[in-house]
C-alpha cells in the first residue's frame, strides 16, 4: 500500500499504462490517505499522464534499455516534477527511495538516480518539445475534421491542468476571489482549487460545471412549468440548471452511483427533480414530455484536458458501438416528444459521427423534424455549423484554460 502521494501516482500510473485502467476507477487505491495528498496523488498522476511523451523523450538519451514499467513510471512521474519546479532534492531522493523499497526492482535503484541527476542538471528541458499528441486512432480523423493547426492547438490546451467552472443559480450573487467571468455566465477559477471551501457552496448558490456542458440547457429555452426530462442525466448539472429554470424536471439514468451526486446536488442547492434510475432503453414514461434533454453515452474525446487518462485506456474500437446506441436513445427519446417539443442532442465527443454525421441520420430517419439553429449565451457565432447546430472544441477561450469539446443540436418535431 502506498505511503505517500508519489507512491499512489505511481501506482495510478501502473494501473493505466499497465492495466488500461481509467483513474475513476482506480481511486480506491488512494481511501488510506489523507485528504491532502489524495488530492496531490491525483494531481500528480494526471500531469504525469499529460506530458508522458515528452517526459519519454527526455529520458531517452539516458536509459540504453527500458526498465520495467514501475520504474519507467516512477522516472517519469519525477521528470515531470523537476520540469515544475519541484526541488530536485526531493524529488530524486524520494523516486530513489520508492524504487530502492521495491523487492522487485530495488537493484534499479542506482539507475533512477543517475538519470534523475542528468535530468534536474537540464535546463527547461520541456521548452523545445510540442504538446503531447494524441493517439494515432483519435488525432488522424481530427486532422481530416479541423486541420492540423487546430488540432496542434487542442493538444496545447490539453497539456494544461483543466479550470474549475461553476454555474451560477439564477438570482443569486456570489463572490468568489480569484473567479473569472465567463462569456456564457459561467466563474473559472484555477486548477485545484477546493470547491467545498467556496463561499455560496453551503448555500447551493452554484454547482461545478464545464463552461462548455453548461450551454447545452439554455438551448432547450424552457419555461417555467414545462414537463422536461433530462436523459442521461448524471452528474447531473443540467438537471440543476433546468429546474433551477422552474421545468418539471424528471432525471433519468442507468448508472445508479452517479445519480448519488445529483441527489446531494439537489439537497445542497435545494432544487427539486424526480431522479429516476433506469435503463432508457427499457423505460416507458407515463406522458410526453415539451422538452428533452440527451446527453448521450459516447468516446468522451472532448474531455481529455479533463481526463489525460482517456487516450491511453481507449483505442477507438468502442466508437461504432456507441454511434449505434446513440442513434437507438435518440429515436426512442423522440416519441417521448409532444406534438412541436425540443430536443437538445449533444455529446462530449471532438468525432463527427457522433455529432454532426449522428443528427444528419437522425434528420434522414425522421422527416417530421427540424434542426433549429439556436445560439446559447455566451456562444461565439463562428462555433456554430452551416447546418445550425453548435460545435464546440477544447481550443476555443485558450487563453482563459479552454473549454470541453462538445457537439449541441436542437430538434424540433
Amino acid at each position: 500500500m502506498a505511503k505517500t502521494a508519489r507512491a499512489a501516482a505511481v501506482q495510478m500510473l501502473d494501473a493505466v499504462l499497465g492495466e488500461g485502467a481509467l483513474l475513476s476507477q482506480v481511486e480506491g487505491m488512494l481511501a488510506h490517505l489523507a485528504p491532502a495528498d489524495r488530492a496531490r496523488a491525483q494531481r500528480l498522476a494526471m500531469q504525469a499522464l499529460r506530458h508522458l511523451e515528452q517526459a519519454d523523450r527526455v529520458l531517452k538519451p539516458f536509459i540504453r534499455k527500458a526498465p520495467p514499467l514501475t520504474v519507467l513510471n516512477t522516472l517519469r512521474l519525477a521528470v515531470v516534477e523537476l520540469v515544475g519546479g519541484e526541488a530536485a532534492y526531493g524529488v530524486v531522493n524520494e523516486a530513489v527511495s520508492l524504487t530502492r523499497s521495491d523487492r522487485h526492482h530495488g537493484a534499479l535503484s542506482g539507475l533512477v538516480n543517475a538519470v534523475l541527476r542528468k535530468v534536474a542538471a537540464l535546463e527547461a528541458p520541456f521548452a523545445k518539445l510540442p504538446p503531447q499528441r494524441m493517439p494515432y486512432w483519435l488525432r488522424k480523423p481530427l486532422v481530416d475534421t479541423y486541420g492540423r493547426e487546430v488540432v496542434s492547438a487542442i493538444e496545447a490546451v490539453q497539456a494544461q491542468p483543466a479550470p474549475v467552472d461553476l454555474t451560477l443559480r439564477p438570482g443569486r450573487m456570489v463572490e468568489i476571489a480569484g473567479a473569472t467571468a465567463l462569456p456564457g455566465g459561467s466563474l473559472r477559477l484555477p486548477a485545484g482549487v477546493q470547491v467545498s471551501a467556496l463561499p455560496g457552496y453551503d448555500s447551493g448558490d452554484w454547482w461545478v460545471q464545464d463552461a462548455a456542458a453548461a450551454m447545452a440547457a439554455p438551448m432547450l429555452q424552457v419555461e417555467p412549468g414545462e414537463r422536461v426530462l433530462d436523459l442521461c442525466a448524471a452528474p447531473g448539472g443540467k438537471t440543476l440548471q433546468l429546474a433551477a429554470a422552474g421545468a418539471q424536471v424528471t432525471a433519468l439514468d442507468v448508472n445508479e452511483v452517479r445519480l448519488h451526486r445529483l441527489a446531494e446536488n439537489l439537497a445542497r442547492t435545494g432544487l427539486e427533480a424526480e431522479v429516476i434510475v433506469a435503463d432508457a432503453l427499457d423505460w416507458v414514461p407515463d406522458a410526453p414530455f415539451d422538452a428533452i434533454l440527451l446527453d448521450a453515452p459516447c468516446s468522451a474525446t472532448g474531455t481529455i484536458r479533463r481526463h489525460p487518462d482517456l487516450p491511453f485506456v481507449k483505442d477507438g474500437r468502442e466508437v461504432e458501438e456507441l454511434v449505434a446506441l446513440q442513434a437507438a436513445l435518440l429515436d426512442r427519446a423522440l416519441d417521448w416528444l409532444r406534438p412541436g417539443g425540443r430536443l437538445v442532442y449533444c455529446t462530449c465527443s471532438l468525432l463527427p459521427e457522433e455529432g454532426e454525421a449522428q443528427i444528419a441520420a437522425a434528420l434522414s430517419r425522421h422527416p417530421d423534424l427540424r434542426l433549429d439553429p439556436v445560439l446559447p449565451p455566451g456562444a461565439d457565432p463562428a462555433w456554430q455549423t452551416p447546418e445550425g447546430a453548435l460545435r464546440l472544441r477544447p481550443d476555443y477561450w485558450a487563453p482563459q484554460g479552454g473549454m470541453d469539446g462538445f457537439f449541441m443540436a436542437r430538434l424540433t418535431r
